[in-house]
């Protein structure tokens, strides 16, 4: 069985060639390798094979890794705010796809706002990590996940904001964490984004 990187590149050689190639021919073709590669994408990560092929069939232009924002929010006491995912009942960062037109800045302020009530200014990035080198549960796509350090400049204590994503949001510390939304973040991810934080002088991570 081939691994999810072997697939991924099948898939970028597949958009590439549809993207470049003139040859009704060889369109016919890479439209194929599309199909064949969604095919053991559905069976490598559990999801429909039609609903695979239909996402692949969106994508347009040259691959590349697909960008998702997280916001690494602590309070005095150095607890880390998250929110509780919809989708799952699960605990993350906030966060989320890149939106064209915002900078991560803008996304990670934002999705605070949105999916917690509370007003955060973004400070630095913390780290920039490749989804495939750490052991998230299998994903369709290639990620970037984007860690950027928040400080609060409201209230600690906030309504939770009314949102179609989120349930609840809250502070943990960071050794008593919750069960967490493992595709969107690992345990080690939070405790080092944490600690990057707490210490500029450790700089940036980067995969």
């Amino acid at each position: 069985m081939p691994t999810l990187a072997q697939l991924r590149e099948l898939q970028s050689i597949a958009q590439a060639g549809l993207t470049y190639t003139r040859d009704p021919y060889d369109r016919q073709r890479f439209e194929r390798l599309r199909d064949l590669s969604a095919e053991l994408l559905a069976e490598q990560t559990g999801q429909a094979p039609a609903a695979v092929a239909g996402l692949l069939r969106v994508e347009e232009g040259y691959l590349t890794p697909k960008v998702d924002v997280r916001a690494v929010v602590l309070n005095a006491r150095g607890e880390v705010l998250l929110t509780r995912e919809a989708s799952d009942g699960r605990w993350s960062l906030p966060g989320g796809w890149a939106d064209p037109g915002e900078s991560p800045r803008e996304i990670a302020v934002r999705e605070v706002r949105e999916e917690t009530g509370r007003e955060v200014r973004a400070r630095r990035l913390l780290s920039v990590v490749d989804k495939a080198k750490h052991p998230h549960p299998p994903d369709l796509w290639a990620v970037y996940k984007l860690f950027v350090h928040c400080e609060l400049v409201g209230p600690e204590d906030s309504a939770h904001a009314a949102n179609l994503e989120t349930t609840d949001s809250r502070f943990f510390p960071l050794d008593a964490l919750p069960p967490l939304s493992l595709g969107r973040n690992l345990p080690a991810q939070i405790q080092r984004a944490a600690e990057l934080a707490l210490n500029p002088a450790l700089g940036t991570d980067v995969d």
